[in-house]
């Protein structure tokens, strides 16, 4: 199977789920959210986010029941494969975090760990956790603390954070007024806590593709 077909389903997920948007939007709110995107793009996020060949910071976080987990702890046992997602209420995410879900066990066989990451509060994060059934980590890192770490955070439009607001409660969902989200960014990091693998976009739509994950996992060894 080429690399195209294992792909397929994920891509055509995504973007049906783009068409069924783009077709429920209005005109004003496609434009709110395009213009939320060259924000991004412009906050200068993806030029100061770490990159390939960046030693990975440290971190300890609490995962959806409650243990925490330390990122230099897991790397004991092999390379980690860091993912950020915005939340339960993104679909996108939940996509890729399905996808993931199902492409874990070609990750276990290339020795690596999955971690995913969330601004979601605990209890949001378990829910996604269960929802999707994942198994794999999903750590809740409240005020975006580890994500400005890795410098992956940026600030909402006002007008994209008045829409999240009024349609799901993000400072609730956060446990904060901040409007900062994570950009859906996925890292490989060696044993040696160095970054070999990066994948940062200014589009929430667009996430990495599982079989590059996995083949910069063969990569390593």
């Amino acid at each position: 199977m080429s690399k195209a077909d294992k792909n397929k389903g994920e891509l055509d997920a995504l973007l049906e789920v783009k068409r069924q948007g783009a077709s429920k939007f209005t005109e004003e709110k496609r434009k709110i959210y395009a213009d939320g995107i060259k924000s991004v793009a412009a906050s200068g996020v993806l030029e100061n986010a770490l990159n390939i060949g960046d030693k990975a910071p440290n971190f300890t976080l609490k995962n959806a029941l409650g243990s925490s987990v330390l990122l230099y702890d897991e790397l004991k046992n092999g390379p980690v494969v860091l993912t950020w997602y915005r939340g339960g209420w993104c679909p996108y995410c939940n996509i890729t975090l399905h996808y993931l879900q199902e492409k874990l066990p070609e990750i276990k066989e290339a020795g690596a760990i999955l971690i995913a990451i969330t601004p979601e509060l605990p209890d949001n994060s378990l829910s996604t956790s269960e929802k999707n059934k994942l198994e794999f980590s999903v750590l809740s890192d409240v005020g975006n603390v580890v994500g400005k770490e890795y410098g992956v955070v940026y600030t909402l439009t006002d007008e994209v954070a008045i829409m999240y607001e009024a349609g799901f409660g993000l400072s609730e969902v956060n446990g904060d007024h901040s409007n900062e989200l994570p950009l859906a960014a996925t890292y490989v990091i060696d044993t040696d806590a160095v970054i070999q693998y990066a994948f940062l976009d200014a589009d929430y739509t667009e996430r990495a593709e599982v079989t590059d994950i996995v083949e910069a996992l063969h990569k390593l060894k």
